[in-house]
C-alpha cells in the first residue's frame, strides 16, 4: 500500500511513512485539524498560564529570550530550557518512530499516545502544583517542558508519520503557503495547477482555523477555569489516538 499521504502544502521532513501506517487514510483527513487544535489551545494556554511561554512556538520563545538579554531583564529558566527541551524531543521522538517502524509497528498512533501521556502529565502536574505566581518555580518549570515535550512530539508525528500534510503548529508557514496558492488558483490558466493549488489551499486553511479554533478554545477555557483548560487539548489528543485505534481495528 502506499504512504499516507494528503495533498498540502507545508513543508515536510524525511517521510517515514510505511504499510504499516496505511490504515490511516480515513483518518488523514481529520488528523492534521485536530493535531491544530491541540497545538493552539496548548499554546495559548501554556503562554497566558506559564509567564509567556510558548508551547509550540519556539521561534517565540527565542524571540523573548533575546529580548530579555538584551534588554536585562531577568530570563525565565523555562524559556531557556524550552529550545534544548525541543530539539531533545524531536531527535528522541524520530528515533523512537523508525525504531517503531523497523519491527512493522505503527509509528503515527504510537506518536499520538505518546502526546497524549505528555498532554496528561502536563493537566496533571498544573492542576496539582498550580497555578504559580513564581515563573520559575520547580514544578512550573517541569509542567512547562512537558507541555513543550508533547508539542515536540506533535512536530515530529507530522514530519514522520503524515507526509505531505500542512504543518499543524507553525501558522507563518501555512499562511504563507495558503497565499501562495490563492495566487496560483486566481491567476494560472493551467487548470490542473489550479485543481492542485485548490485542494493544497483547503487542506491548509483548515489546519489554519483548527488552529484559530483551539487558541479560542484555550483562550475561553483559560479564562473560565485557569489550568484545568489543559483538559481541552488532552481531551482532543484522547480522540485523535482512538480514531487512529478504531481505524487500525
Amino acid at each position: 500500500m502506499d504512504p499516507i499521504t494528503a495533498t498540502g502544502s507545508a513543508s515536510t521532513g524525511p517521510g517515514m511513512a510505511t504499510p504499516a501506517l496505511a490504515f490511516a487514510h480515513g483518518v488523514i483527513g481529520d488528523l492534521p485539524f485536530l493535531l491544530s487544535v491541540i497545538a493552539g489551545a496548548t499554546d495559548i494556554i501554556g503562554f497566558l498560564c506559564l509567564n509567556g511561554l510558548f508551547t509550540a512556538h519556539i521561534t517565540g520563545n527565542l524571540v523573548v529570550l533575546a529580548a530579555r538579554i538584551i534588554t536585562g531583564d531577568p530570563t525565565i529558566i523555562s524559556t531557556i530550557l524550552s529550545v534544548p527541551v525541543f530539539v531533545l524531543m524531536l531527535l528522541l521522538t524520530s528515533l523512537l518512530a523508525r525504531a517503531i517502524e523497523r519491527v512493522g509497528g505503527c509509528s503515527l498512533r504510537s506518536l499520538a499516545v505518546l502526546q497524549l501521556l505528555l498532554l496528561l502529565s502536563f493537566l496533571a502536574l498544573s492542576v496539582a502544583e498550580g497555578p504559580w505566581s513564581d515563573a520559575d518555580a520547580p514544578f512550573a518549570i517541569v509542567a512547562g517542558m512537558l507541555g513543550v515535550a508533547a508539542m515536540a512530539a506533535q512536530n515530529a508525528m507530522v514530519q514522520v508519520g503524515l507526509v505531505n500534510t500542512p504543518t499543524t503548529a507553525v501558522m507563518t508557514t501555512n499562511l504563507t503557503h495558503l497565499m501562495v496558492d490563492l495566487s496560483v488558483v486566481l491567476l494560472s490558466r493551467d487548470a490542473a495547477e489550479v485543481a492542485t493549488a485548490k485542494k493544497r489551499a483547503v487542506h491548509t486553511l483548515t489546519v489554519v482555523v483548527g488552529f484559530i479554533i483551539g487558541c479560542a478554545a484555550g483562550a475561553a477555557g483559560e479564562a473560565a477555569a485557569g489550568l484545568w483548560a489543559l483538559g481541552i487539548p488532552t481531551a482532543v489528543a484522547c480522540f485523535a489516538c482512538h480514531r487512529l485505534s478504531v481505524r487500525h481495528g
